[in-house]
Protein backbone atom coordinates (compact mmCIF):
# COMPACT_ATOMS: atom_id res chain seq x y z
CA UNK A 1 0.00 0.00 0.00
CA UNK A 2 2.73 2.58 0.40
CA UNK A 3 4.14 1.93 -2.94
CA UNK A 4 0.58 2.31 -4.34
CA UNK A 5 -0.01 5.80 -2.82
CA UNK A 6 3.13 7.44 -4.18
CA UNK A 7 2.33 6.15 -7.74
CA UNK A 8 -1.41 7.24 -7.15
CA UNK A 9 0.06 10.80 -6.34
CA UNK A 10 2.11 10.73 -9.52
CA UNK A 11 -0.35 9.77 -11.68
CA UNK A 12 -3.02 12.61 -10.80
CA UNK A 13 0.17 14.79 -10.86
CA UNK A 14 0.84 14.03 -14.42
CA UNK A 15 -2.83 14.41 -15.33
CA UNK A 16 -3.19 18.14 -13.44
CA UNK A 17 -0.30 18.79 -15.86
CA UNK A 18 -1.71 17.17 -19.35
CA UNK A 19 -5.35 19.41 -18.59
CA UNK A 20 -3.59 22.60 -17.52
CA UNK A 21 -3.94 25.48 -20.31
CA UNK A 22 -0.71 25.91 -22.92
CA UNK A 23 0.93 29.12 -23.84
CA UNK A 24 1.68 29.48 -27.46
CA UNK A 25 3.86 32.55 -28.73
CA UNK A 26 2.65 33.77 -31.81
CA UNK A 27 4.88 33.38 -34.96
CA UNK A 28 5.75 36.82 -36.57
CA UNK A 29 7.27 35.09 -39.79
CA UNK A 30 3.39 33.66 -40.17
CA UNK A 31 1.21 35.68 -38.77
CA UNK A 32 -0.37 38.55 -40.70
CA UNK A 33 -3.20 40.90 -39.42
CA UNK A 34 -4.92 42.21 -42.99
CA UNK A 35 -7.89 43.95 -44.05
CA UNK A 36 -10.18 45.02 -47.18
CA UNK A 37 -11.40 48.54 -46.68
CA UNK A 38 -13.74 50.73 -49.40
CA UNK A 39 -12.26 53.10 -51.98
CA UNK A 40 -13.90 55.68 -52.96
CA UNK A 41 -17.49 55.00 -52.23
CA UNK A 42 -17.81 51.28 -53.93
CA UNK A 43 -15.25 52.32 -56.72
CA UNK A 44 -13.26 49.23 -55.85
CA UNK A 45 -11.94 47.30 -52.24
CA UNK A 46 -8.09 48.20 -51.32
CA UNK A 47 -6.64 45.26 -48.99
CA UNK A 48 -3.60 45.60 -46.96
CA UNK A 49 -1.58 44.05 -44.18
CA UNK A 50 0.77 44.29 -41.22
CA UNK A 51 3.64 42.70 -41.49
CA UNK A 52 4.72 43.21 -37.90
CA UNK A 53 2.91 41.36 -34.93
CA UNK A 54 3.30 39.44 -31.73
CA UNK A 55 1.46 38.19 -29.25
CA UNK A 56 -0.04 34.52 -27.41
CA UNK A 57 -2.45 32.31 -27.31
CA UNK A 58 -3.41 30.35 -24.18
CA UNK A 59 -5.40 27.05 -24.74
CA UNK A 60 -7.27 24.65 -22.66
CA UNK A 61 -8.64 22.25 -24.75
CA UNK A 62 -9.85 20.00 -21.91
CA UNK A 63 -11.70 23.20 -20.37
CA UNK A 64 -12.84 24.10 -23.85
CA UNK A 65 -11.32 27.59 -22.73
CA UNK A 66 -8.61 30.33 -24.22
CA UNK A 67 -7.56 33.35 -24.34
CA UNK A 68 -5.84 35.43 -27.63
CA UNK A 69 -3.87 38.37 -27.41
CA UNK A 70 -2.46 40.44 -30.83
CA UNK A 71 -0.59 43.45 -30.78
CA UNK A 72 -0.12 44.92 -34.23
CA UNK A 73 2.93 46.74 -34.89
CA UNK A 74 0.84 49.60 -36.71
CA UNK A 75 4.11 51.11 -38.93
CA UNK A 76 3.94 48.20 -40.51
CA UNK A 77 1.30 48.85 -42.93
CA UNK A 78 1.45 47.36 -46.26
CA UNK A 79 -1.39 48.06 -48.85
CA UNK A 80 1.70 47.33 -51.32
CA UNK A 81 1.88 50.71 -52.87
CA UNK A 82 4.27 53.01 -51.14
CA UNK A 83 2.80 56.47 -51.27
CA UNK A 84 -0.82 55.21 -49.81
CA UNK A 85 1.42 53.18 -46.51
CA UNK A 86 3.32 56.86 -45.99
CA UNK A 87 -0.21 58.19 -45.85
CA UNK A 88 -2.17 55.16 -43.93
CA UNK A 89 0.90 56.12 -41.26
CA UNK A 90 -0.18 60.12 -40.77
CA UNK A 91 -2.79 61.67 -38.26
CA UNK A 92 -5.60 61.00 -41.39
CA UNK A 93 -5.76 57.55 -40.58
CA UNK A 94 -3.35 55.03 -38.40
CA UNK A 95 -1.11 58.18 -36.46
CA UNK A 96 1.14 55.56 -35.57
CA UNK A 97 3.76 58.20 -34.14
CA UNK A 98 0.97 58.45 -31.56
CA UNK A 99 -0.68 55.33 -31.61
CA UNK A 100 2.32 52.92 -32.52
CA UNK A 101 0.10 49.90 -31.67
CA UNK A 102 -3.53 48.19 -32.22
CA UNK A 103 -4.38 45.44 -30.02
CA UNK A 104 -6.74 42.58 -29.97
CA UNK A 105 -7.63 40.86 -27.17
CA UNK A 106 -10.66 37.99 -26.73
CA UNK A 107 -11.72 34.63 -25.04
CA UNK A 108 -11.71 31.46 -27.45
CA UNK A 109 -15.78 30.47 -27.61
CA UNK A 110 -18.35 28.19 -28.66
CA UNK A 111 -16.38 25.22 -29.18
CA UNK A 112 -17.32 22.47 -31.47
CA UNK A 113 -15.85 19.30 -31.25
CA UNK A 114 -12.74 20.88 -29.12
CA UNK A 115 -12.06 23.52 -31.06
CA UNK A 116 -13.16 27.37 -31.01
CA UNK A 117 -15.44 28.95 -33.36
CA UNK A 118 -15.38 32.35 -32.55
CA UNK A 119 -13.55 34.93 -30.09
CA UNK A 120 -15.43 37.31 -28.16
CA UNK A 121 -13.14 40.14 -27.60
CA UNK A 122 -12.21 44.19 -27.56
CA UNK A 123 -10.31 45.33 -30.26
CA UNK A 124 -8.39 48.57 -29.69
CA UNK A 125 -7.20 51.38 -32.46
CA UNK A 126 -6.54 54.71 -32.16
CA UNK A 127 -6.70 54.57 -28.02
CA UNK A 128 -10.35 53.48 -28.38
CA UNK A 129 -11.51 50.15 -27.37
CA UNK A 130 -14.83 48.65 -28.57
CA UNK A 131 -16.09 45.29 -28.13
CA UNK A 132 -15.10 43.21 -31.33
CA UNK A 133 -16.35 39.38 -32.22
CA UNK A 134 -14.04 37.00 -34.60
CA UNK A 135 -15.76 34.09 -36.37
CA UNK A 136 -12.76 31.37 -36.82
CA UNK A 137 -13.10 29.72 -39.71
CA UNK A 138 -10.40 27.50 -39.11
CA UNK A 139 -8.76 26.10 -36.01
CA UNK A 140 -5.78 23.95 -35.75
CA UNK A 141 -3.21 22.66 -33.08
CA UNK A 142 -0.89 19.78 -33.81
CA UNK A 143 3.09 19.14 -33.89
CA UNK A 144 4.49 21.05 -37.15
CA UNK A 145 5.91 18.39 -39.82
CA UNK A 146 9.30 19.79 -39.93
CA UNK A 147 10.46 21.08 -36.26
CA UNK A 148 7.89 18.74 -34.39
CA UNK A 149 7.45 21.89 -32.00
CA UNK A 150 3.51 21.80 -30.35
CA UNK A 151 1.99 24.55 -33.01
CA UNK A 152 -2.05 26.16 -33.35
CA UNK A 153 -2.98 27.55 -36.02
CA UNK A 154 -6.30 29.79 -36.87
CA UNK A 155 -7.66 31.53 -39.22
CA UNK A 156 -10.29 34.53 -38.02
CA UNK A 157 -12.61 36.82 -39.50
CA UNK A 158 -14.72 40.40 -38.29
CA UNK A 159 -15.74 43.53 -39.33
CA UNK A 160 -15.80 47.21 -38.04
CA UNK A 161 -16.88 51.04 -38.83
CA UNK A 162 -13.76 52.29 -38.98
CA UNK A 163 -15.29 55.92 -37.92
CA UNK A 164 -15.87 54.29 -34.50
CA UNK A 165 -12.17 54.30 -33.62
CA UNK A 166 -11.96 58.24 -34.94
CA UNK A 167 -10.91 56.80 -38.21
CA UNK A 168 -13.07 58.75 -40.33
CA UNK A 169 -11.08 60.26 -43.15
CA UNK A 170 -12.65 59.56 -46.92
CA UNK A 171 -16.34 59.51 -45.39
CA UNK A 172 -17.34 63.32 -46.55
CA UNK A 173 -15.99 61.46 -49.97
CA UNK A 174 -18.41 58.88 -49.55
CA UNK A 175 -16.15 55.92 -48.71
CA UNK A 176 -17.90 53.49 -47.10
CA UNK A 177 -16.49 52.83 -43.42
CA UNK A 178 -16.76 49.22 -42.78
CA UNK A 179 -13.61 47.18 -42.60
CA UNK A 180 -13.07 43.50 -43.01
CA UNK A 181 -10.18 42.58 -40.64
CA UNK A 182 -8.45 39.02 -41.32
CA UNK A 183 -5.85 37.61 -38.67
CA UNK A 184 -3.95 34.70 -39.72
CA UNK A 185 -1.98 33.51 -36.51
CA UNK A 186 0.52 30.46 -36.08
CA UNK A 187 2.01 29.99 -32.96
CA UNK A 188 4.61 27.93 -31.41
CA UNK A 189 4.61 26.47 -27.73
CA UNK A 190 6.34 27.56 -25.23
CA UNK A 191 9.17 25.87 -23.53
Amino acid sequence: MKIALPAIALVCAATTVLASPVTYDIDPAHTYPSFEADHMGGMSVWRGKFTKSTGTIVFDKDKSTGTVEVTVDTSSIDFGHEKLNEHAKTADMFNVEKFPTAIYKGKLTHFQNGQPTEVEGEFTLLGVTKPLTLHIDQFLCKPHPMTHKDMCGADATGTFDRSDYGMAYGKQLGFKMQVKLSIQVEAVRQG
